[in-house]
């Protein structure tokens, strides 16, 4: 499978003092969900070892709807790459609107506890192929420059 979505309502237990729901918990849900994906995709344990910057672009509130969507955007030899987006709004009006978004690099395991070889995945459609070269290229970024 080379996409999850999680669904939900905001429960009380996710809501600050404020009334908004906290970052942390929209990070574990980012977290929850990559990881989901990729243990279906590896079909085995999985370790989280890469997420790129967090840009919360709303706010969530209690009895808001949460859809947490992660999709593979391209495969290493023992990692996957994995787009993940959080949307959500009032589940009254069916309006869910982007609240944040993040690339979650993930490393298959094997019974041991060592990276272990995964199925490549190749994008087919326009969306996923766009995916797959803003991942790309995001996380090529983030790693250091060889030493010369």
């Amino acid at each position: 499978m080379s996409s999850t979505t999680l669904r939900f309502l905001v429960e009380q237990s996710a809501v600050g003092p404020g009334g908004d729901v906290h970052g942390g918990t929209v990070m574990k849900w980012i977290d929850d969900a990559g990881h989901a994906c990729a243990t279906a995709w590896s079909r085995g344990r999985c370790r989280t070892v890469y997420v790129s910057s967090i840009r919360f672009q709303r706010t969530l509130k209690l009895g808001d709807m949460v859809e947490v969507r992660a999709r593979l955007a391209f495969t290493g030899e023992t990692n996957m790459n994995i787009g993940v987006e959080v949307r959500g709004g009032d589940v009254t009006d069916g309006r869910m609107e982007k609240i944040a978004e993040c690339l979650v690099v993930m490393i298959a395991l094997d019974t041991e506890g060592r990276p272990m070889l995964v199925n490549s995945w190749t994008p087919e459609t326009p969306g996923e192929m766009a995916l797959a070269s803003s991942a790309r290229a995001q996380f090529e970024s983030t790693r250091p420059a060889p030493l010369e």
